[in-house]
């Protein structure tokens, strides 16, 4: 039932934070920009930094990126996520690259952001569940202490299994953006 309702917070424009492999994240679908500008408030991120999206399945991403040659999105790795660099599709708006040339996606692991994914047929959105400069939500607590009167709705379940955050990695030089953090 908690799935059905993110989808239609989603389907709705509206916000939710969530669990993924390793912290909560806030998420919106990548083409309401009403929802992307707010999370980027909620967050005070800076938009130039851009955001990621993540899916389900590598066709939940068809028009979102544009790999090169035969190019193929590895599947998740649910103990090292790794989110990947890639060149954008034509459905991408600049809002939600930042100042990137390339689009920053993962194929998640964690069961419920997979169910979420699915059940609304595409990308998310997904940012850590935090103020930019600050600590990540890594519990429940935390993340309704800090969040709850600033999204739509709160999925419940926990992160995992990895420990942190994603690595990020250019899917054409496969040069580490950002470690994995532990």
């Amino acid at each position: 039932m908690f799935i059905a309702r993110a989808a239609d917070v989603l389907l709705q424009g509206g916000i939710i934070a969530y669990p993924t492999e390793g912290v909560f994240g806030l998420g919106c679908l990548p083409d309401e920009f009403d929802a992307v500008a707010r999370i980027l408030c909620i967050k005070r991120r800076d938009a130039r930094k851009g955001l990621i999206l993540i899916a389900a399945t590598k066709e939940q991403f068809d028009g979102w990126i544009s790999l090169p040659g035969d190019s193929e999105l590895p599947d998740p790795d649910p103990l090292h996520p790794v989110t990947w660099v890639v060149p954008p599709g034509p459905r991408v708006n600049p809002v939600i690259r930042g100042d990137n040339e390339g689009l920053a996606v993962r194929l998640t692991s964690n069961p419920i952001a997979r169910q979420i994914c699915n059940a609304v047929g595409s990308p998310i959105v997904s940012t850590s569940a935090n103020v930019s400069g600050r600590r990540t939500a890594r519990n429940r607590y935390v993340l309704r202490r800090q969040f709850a009167r600033r999204v739509d709705y709160i999925v419940p379940g926990e992160c995992g299994p990895a420990s942190g955050p994603s690595e990020i990695r250019d899917i054409v030089s496969g040069n580490v953006l950002r470690a994995r953090r532990l």
